[in-house]
């Protein structure tokens, strides 16, 4: 009897895990295409200079975690969608897509205020003159495109909560090509245009963003898999009771998600305490792992529209272990990476750098990624689960604790008190993302048990919440 469990169990879970990664593949494979366009114009400006390539490299710094805060606000829309679309309400699906693009309005001019204005903090960094100059006119051409970008991830949260995960992936692919063509002929002058260097590539970026926007609007308001909700789209003005339940869910995932980039920011920072092979070595291998966790990143979002899906329909059984196996894939992909990590480190840094010192220590870093990607595949894959539940600010409180309080100070102890150097410092990323990774998982535990033991209290605050928008 136990083996037929067992048995029943493993098929259950091969055909949720079978599930879930048709559905996140096509993430996955946008997320790696947007990095290879990051990785293009890096290698564009990096042939026109050094000052390019710096200018480029500071701007890409300051510019990341305003861009990151707005887009972790934006992504909660897709777990609000999920569940309205796991309900079958379509009207509210719409209605929230067309708060959403007030919204992405309302950061983009945020995020412009910002980022157009960052040439003081610049001049007081004391870099050199030029640098500076294609750093800030790199971020004011970055302006041009940031209400393009933020309208195309609601649409692309109102596609993927529908569970139509493959547009976002082809119109990222179109978008890469652009950017190459445009790099080509903005950055180096070719076609009649100006050579205008790395700033060049400020404005391919804004353009492939307008470029991906249209597409995606396009397809949502021709395909006719959407059929059936352009017929509730009428103009309204902004409405508190949407963009509230949109924020409350938003700005603790936002900051969740600045708090683990900031530590890895604030690692890569002390990191200069040791050198310039320490700097480099630890580049090299903080880009290899930020390549891998690509693929539980992507699954995440698959286990949120799944577990709010599932939710949706009232069916609780199915959350939870949508979410566990959801997890448990998670883990078992960042597995199989630490396993490429630890049998062939040699050649995947020789990839980066003929420097002998700077592979040593990249090799040892990998060693230390490979133990930190089974955290960090949980911490991911737990994150999904709980937005999926609209779960937001006990994950933030989690990660300012773990990364903050604890994975930094570690760092800091380790690698610069105790003097163990780089590979110290690694320590605290692996405590931090450990730390994380048991405590959201404990969290999903905690809830989904909660609504397996008292759905209809559940019920009712979903059915409270619903007519207060409605009224």
């Amino acid at each position: 009897m136990k083996q037929y469990k067992t048995y029943s169990r493993l098929k259950r879970f091969s055909h949720e895990s079978s599930l879930t990664l048709k559905l996140g593949l096509p993430v996955i494979i946008a997320h790696l295409l947007q990095t290879l366009m990051q990785f293009v114009d890096t290698i564009m400006a990096g042939h026109v200079s050094s000052h390019d390539l710096a200018g480029l490299a500071i701007a890409t710094a300051l510019y990341h975690p305003v861009f990151l805060l707005m887009l972790g606000i934006l992504i909660s829309l897709g777990s609000i969608i999920a569940q309205l679309f796991g309900a079958g309400n379509r009207q509210e699906i719409v209605r929230n897509v067309i708060q959403g693009l007030w919204l992405s309005l309302a950061l983009a001019f945020i995020s412009i205020l910002i980022i157009a204005n960052l040439e003081p903090v610049l001049n007081k960094m004391g870099y050199e003159q030029e640098v500076i100059r294609v750093a800030s006119d790199y971020l004011k051409a970055l302006c041009w495109g940031m209400p393009a970008v933020y309208a195309f991830v609601v649409l692309r949260m109102f596609s993927e909560g529908l569970s139509i995960t493959r547009p976002a992936m082809y119109f990222t692919l179109l978008g890469l090509g652009v950017n190459i063509v445009s790099n080509y002929a903005l950055i180096f002058g070719h076609f009649g245009f100006p050579a205008l260097g790395a700033v060049g590539a400020g404005w391919t970026t804004s353009m492939v963003h307008w470029v991906m926007f249209c597409a995606m609007l396009v397809f949502c308001m021709k395909a006719s898999m959407f059929e059936s909700y352009r017929k509730f789209i009428a103009f309204s003005r902004p409405s508190w009771l949407y963009l509230h339940e949109i924020l409350r869910i938003g700005i603790p995932n936002g900051f969740g998600i600045a708090a683990e980039v900031g530590l890895f920011a604030m690692v890569s920072l002390l990191m200069g305490t040791f050198g310039v092979t320490a700097i480099a070595g630890h580049q090299v291998a903080i880009n290899i792992a930020a390549v891998t966790f690509m693929l539980p990143m992507g699954l995440s979002f698959a286990i949120s529209i799944r577990v709010g899906q599932a939710k949706g329909r009232g069916d609780y059984v199915a959350t939870r272990f949508t979410g566990y196996a959801g997890i448990i894939l998670c883990i078992l992909i960042t597995a199989v990476t630490a396993a490429v990590f630890v049998n062939f480190p040699e050649m995947i840094v020789a990839l980066y750098s003929d420097d002998q010192d700077v592979r040593s220590l990249a090799v040892q870093l990998l060693y230390m990624a490979a133990v930190f990607q089974l955290s960090d595949g949980m911490q991911v894959g737990a994150l999904g689960a709980l937005r999926g539940l609209k779960d937001t600010r006990v994950p933030f409180v989690t990660n300012v604790v773990a990364y903050w309080f604890i994975g930094l100070p570690t760092a800091y102890l380790v690698g610069v008190y105790f003097k163990f150097g780089p590979v110290g410092m690694w320590v605290g990323l692996i405590v931090g993302l450990s730390i994380a990774a048991v405590l959201h998982s404990w969290r999903f535990r905690t809830l989904t048990r909660r609504l397996l033991r008292y759905p209809e209290s559940v019920k009712s605050n979903d059915d409270h919440a619903s007519q207060m928008i409605t009224y």
